[in-house]
């Protein structure tokens, strides 16, 4: 593959924290738009050059940021608009409800340890009380010249943790004309519970759901498990993968006339990792016994003088037992990497299929995306990266490659949030912020990806 270089073109600033990026196009209207929703719960689009507000629901999110410093990974986390939307106005929303903070699933903080086998037998208790937001999945219509309105509630689902909520969580598949929700692991470190290997558990799954089955619930309950929910509910849900960490939603990349799957694990200590599956059925990434394409490890640091951190396997058991079942990375990058033309990263924030034609050495390939690389000097600004991999039909197995970007940032920070196409995956739109508190205000800038 050659080295691709392109631009960043501004299209809106002076936003709040990007977190998806999605065009559509309204009922009653021919102009595909570009929306875009900031972590605080707005929802703006773009037409005709000028930004208009779509619905704002800062109201209904939980209190962001308070407790650590302004970092947080609740809010508005999931925006799709169905396949039928400019017919029928129908969208779904995923977001952290207000009036919902529980104190946490554990009362400290959480390191496997072999030596003490409870550590790897931890159950989550009392999930009535010990929790810490619930989640809701809704459905919304835009009726003819009036204002978003809430049909339905599809899923209330408590997390135990403030994190590993999922990002850009919610799309539709283009194959069976559902939606797909995306659910992190519930949070913490290291998977406490081991929620993402447990088929019952909701948390660390792709879920398929079938919308188009006119249920509802009143006042549903918040639930944890599959087997809490009404049978009839049960029957509109299909697990396309379990074994999830923390995800930056789901992508499609139609290729030799079928549908490949694309999907992105966010690492824990060691990788970042990109998925691509073509097959029906229900996947295995493998989380929490393998951390992309390595077993699960703790860090032992070392000191000054000796190799660099000791490494330990956190789950050896579970490692084994999953390894010929686990689907492997279509691609990994490390948090450590000294070859040339690699980056070191932090964390996935965007994966997306590019199948347009105005950057020609990306044409066909899969884009994705890091929060921030972490080799660079201490006392520059931080910057984010985007890469490039392709899914070739053959492997499953492929190396990436750096995207040189042309922007001048000048002092400021540029921490890459989101990543998003438009409907016909011709254009790349690029989510950046100046900090990585979602209080920071008015620090976000939505680009689009073009080429030199």
């Amino acid at each position: 593959m050659s080295n691709v270089k392109v631009r960043l073109q501004p299209l809106v600033s002076g936003l709040n924290l990007p977190t998806v990026l999605k065009t559509a196009i309204l009922p009653g209207d021919s102009t595909e738009r570009l929306f875009i929703t900031t972590q605080l719960g707005e929802i703006f689009y773009i037409g005709n050059g000028v930004v208009e507000v779509f619905m704002d629901i800062r109201p209904r999110i939980i209190e962001l940021g308070a407790s650590r410093g302004g970092y947080d990974e609740r809010g508005l986390l999931g925006l799709a608009f169905h396949p039928g939307f400019s017919e029928n106005g129908l969208f779904y929303l995923h977001y952290s409800a207000a009036g919902t903070q529980g104190p946490g699933a554990l009362s400290g903080s959480f390191n496997p340890d072999p030596c003490s086998p409870e550590t790897l037998r931890l159950q989550w208790q009392n999930r009535e009380t010990q929790y810490d937001h619930i989640d809701t999945v809704e459905e919304w219509i835009l009726p003819p010249n009036d204002r978003p309105q809430q049909r339905r509630t599809l899923l209330n689902l408590l997390r135990p943790f403030f994190n590993h909520n999922g990002i850009n969580s919610l799309n539709f598949s283009p194959e069976t004309g559902k939606l797909v929700l995306t659910t992190g692991d519930g949070g913490s470190g290291y998977d406490p519970f081991n929620l993402a290997q447990n088929d019952m558990e909701i948390a660390g799954k792709i879920i398929e759901i079938d919308v188009d089955r006119n249920l509802r619930m009143e006042n549903p309950t918040a639930v944890t498990r599959f087997d809490e929910l009404p049978p009839s509910v049960q029957e509109t849900l299909t697990v396309i993968a379990k074994g999830v960490r923390n995800i930056p939603g789901i992508s499609f990349q139609r290729l030799n006339n079928r549908y490949i799957k694309y999907a992105g694990n966010v690492g824990q200590d060691l990788v970042e990792s990109i998925y691509s599956f073509d097959q029906t059925g229900s996947v295995n990434f493998g989380w929490r016994g393998w951390e992309g394409d390595l077993p699960t490890l703790i860090l032992r640091g070392c000191s000054a003088d000796s190799a660099p951190d000791a490494k330990i396997t956190a789950y050896y058991n579970e490692a084994i037992m999953s390894s010929s079942q686990r689907l492997q990375p279509l691609t990994s990058y490390y948090h450590q990497d000294s070859r040339p033309g690699k980056f070191e990263g932090t964390a996935l924030t965007g994966v997306q299929p590019y199948m347009g034609s105005r950057i020609p050495g990306l044409t066909g390939s899969v884009v994705f995306t890091d929060f921030v690389r972490k080799d660079q000097p201490r006392s520059s600004a931080q910057r984010g990266v985007l890469a490039y991999t392709r899914e070739d039909g053959h492997s499953k197995s492929n190396d990436y490659y750096v995207i040189d970007v042309e922007y001048d940032f000048g002092s400021q920070s540029a921490f890459y949030t989101s990543l998003g196409t438009n409907m016909e995956q011709s254009r790349l739109y690029l989510g950046v912020s100046r900090s990585a508190n979602v209080t920071a205000i008015n620090q976000g800038t939505v680009f689009e990806v073009v080429g030199i």
